[in-house]
């Protein structure tokens, strides 16, 4: 009668025999997501929870939400640096560094409407590269319900 650890062993050396080779078997192409779905996946969350902090004044959040889209950005312009023949680097810098730029000394004074101003203009300026882009019928906009009903964007209470 075998034991049950070797019953194992000879299972695990059967398997291994079957097993097609590591070095011959075809891998998959690794995936790389496109523009848009870099967009929609990071850039557009980012966008509308840096909204949401900002009208609800909670100024650390909203300071770590641009945060995150500007390493968002940086990202995306590392990885796609040419679309559709358009230079992405290019047209990120020149469409959101001075918005962005805005909105850091508005979340830094804790000025509400230089927030807003600064954060409509950045939404605009985003709708203005999609237009330059040949994509008008991305029209992104100021948020104003949250996508996210698990996260409470209210200042902690002390």
């Amino acid at each position: 009668m075998i034991s049950l650890s070797r019953s194992v062993l000879v299972f695990a050396a059967l398997l291994v025999s079957v097993a097609p080779d590591p070095g011959t078997a075809q891998q998959p192409a690794p995936y790389h997501p496109g523009l848009g779905e870099l967009m929609t996946a990071f850039v557009q969350p980012h966008h509308t929870k840096l909204g949401l902090a900002g009208n609800e004044r909670n100024w650390p959040y909203a300071a770590y939400e641009l945060g995150e889209l500007t390493e968002t950005f940086g990202d995306i312009a590392e990885l796609v640096p040419k679309h559709d023949n358009l230079p992405i680097p290019e047209m990120i810098a020149s469409t959101v560094k001075q918005p962005m730029a805005a909105l850091d000394a508005a979340i830094k004074a804790m000025d509400a409407a230089a927030f807003t101003k600064a954060y409509a203009d950045l939404t605009a300026l985003c709708n203005a590269c999609h237009q330059s882009a040949d994509h008008p019928m991305i029209v992104i906009q100021v948020p104003t319900v949250s996508a996210f009903p698990d996260q409470d964007f209210r200042p902690p209470q002390k």
